[in-house]
């Protein structure tokens, strides 16, 4: 039997074609943990808001790895010391980089599980495949940990210029159709280099990481924080707050694996193997055939909650600079507590309020540092002649509230 060729290559819509490199990954694309990452939504549920935002963290994960591929070859090129093992390595920490999120991604990040975050799972999946594949991981985990002596292989894989951003900020203004969002990746890899063990971009690359900063600020404030969006995500958070809420006393119709953490409370703690074993089984369907069968529930609550996702009937909301006004807002509290006879706590699943940030550049987190002509070392928001750049820099917080269309 002849042996299967491993060196594959994936068409994709916004690089072309994606080679794998090595048959190390092409098996660990193949496992059954990173094609779960088929099921699970790059944006949560964005196309909700844009139609055409159905892309996965499959797609994300390769295409990560290609500009990573890229990234190596410029900094060789620079005579920047990355050996044989410590590209394979980085190959595999950036494709398996996104591998423990859960359903619709961040929406549901800590409604699943508690007090974990989807980067310590990654890690969990990360040691069990190094397990399953007798140690070929080791030093891709080192270098996903920040471990790793070379700090700028790190960088590459985790900082505020890194093949996860690049690729998602291409990716999901593709998907979406917000040009505005659009970067040139390929420029902003070929601008890198390294300076005092750090990841740095030569002084001419600096507009570009100005496009890339305000092109990050207009996603966030147009697309992953559109108000629309926030809305359907509550939503989806508040649906299973309440079927969690119910379920001791009602055992809810659900999936094996979305019935396991139902039924009890995972945190950090307490995640252990089961707790992976169920985790690398939930995906997105688990959630959305759960939703299809709970709008029939009796619960008002629950069954009202679930409609309106599937529907896409959404709450109205407002969203201000300032604070929400407390009288405003109790009174449509109550208005809706005694028009259906519900608890206060009922109410507060169709009445509530709550605050969302943003920062699209921060000087106080791995800095984006630019290399000048005399070897200097600046930070970008320095170096920039840019005026909006330092306002970049700035946390802006914005307040909603969201409540029925009836009560507006």
């Amino acid at each position: 039997m002849p042996e299967t060729n491993k060196l594959k290559i994936f068409n994709d819509p916004i690089y072309g074609f994606i080679r794998i490199p090595n048959a190390l990954i092409f098996d660990l694309i193949g496992h059954p943990f990173f094609q779960r990452l088929r099921r699970i939504s790059q944006m949560g549920l964005s196309y909700l808001v844009y139609p055409g935002a159905h892309h996965t963290r499959f797609h994300h994960a390769l295409g990560s790895m290609h500009l990573m591929g890229q990234a190596i070859q410029v900094l060789r090129f620079k005579k920047v010391p990355i050996s044989d093992a410590e590209s394979d390595a980085l190959l595999l920490a950036i494709l398996m980089h996104d591998i423990g999120h859960g359903p619709f991604s961040h929406a549901m990040e800590n409604s699943i599980v508690h007090g974990i975050t989807h980067e310590e799972i990654s890690l969990h999946f990360m040691n069990a495949l190094n397990k399953e594949f007798n140690g070929q991981l080791d030093l891709a985990i080192d270098i996903f940990k920040g471990t790793h002596k070379k700090k700028y292989l790190n960088q590459l894989i985790s900082s505020q210029l890194d093949m996860d951003r690049l690729d998602y900020l291409k990716r999901d203004s593709f998907y979406t159709g917000v040009a505005e969002g659009n970067i040139n990746a390929e420029r902003l890899i070929t601008m890198l280099n390294v300076s005092e063990n750090s990841l740095v971009v030569e002084e001419k690359g600096i507009y570009s990481v100005e496009k890339f900063l305000m092109a990050r600020r207009f996603m966030y404030w147009q697309v992953y924080l559109h108000k629309t969006g926030i809305v359907a995500e509550q939503l989806l958070i508040k649906i299973l707050k309440r079927a969690k809420e119910i379920y001791p006393k009602i055992k809810l119709p659900a999936s094996g694996p979305l019935s396991y953490f139902m039924d009890r409370k995972i945190d950090s703690a307490s995640f252990d193997e089961t707790g992976l074993a169920q985790f690398a089984q939930l995906d997105d369907i688990d959630i959305l055939s759960a939703i299809k069968t709970w709008q029939h529930h009796s619960d008002f609550v629950l069954s009202e909650l679930c409609k309106m996702i599937l529907h896409r009937k959404f709450f109205k909301i407002r969203l201000k600079n300032s604070a929400v006004i407390e009288t405003d807002f109790q009174e449509r509290f109550k208005i809706f507590k005694n028009r259906y006879g519900l608890t206060d706590e009922e109410t507060s699943y169709f009445v509530f309020k709550g605050q969302i940030e943003n920062m699209a550049y921060d000087e106080d987190n791995e800095a984006i540092i630019i290399l000048r002509g005399d070897a200097k070392l600046t930070d970008v928001a320095s170096a920039s002649d840019h005026l909006n750049l330092k306002m970049l820099s700035k946390s802006v917080v914005k307040y909603y509230s969201c409540y029925p269309k009836e009560l507006d």
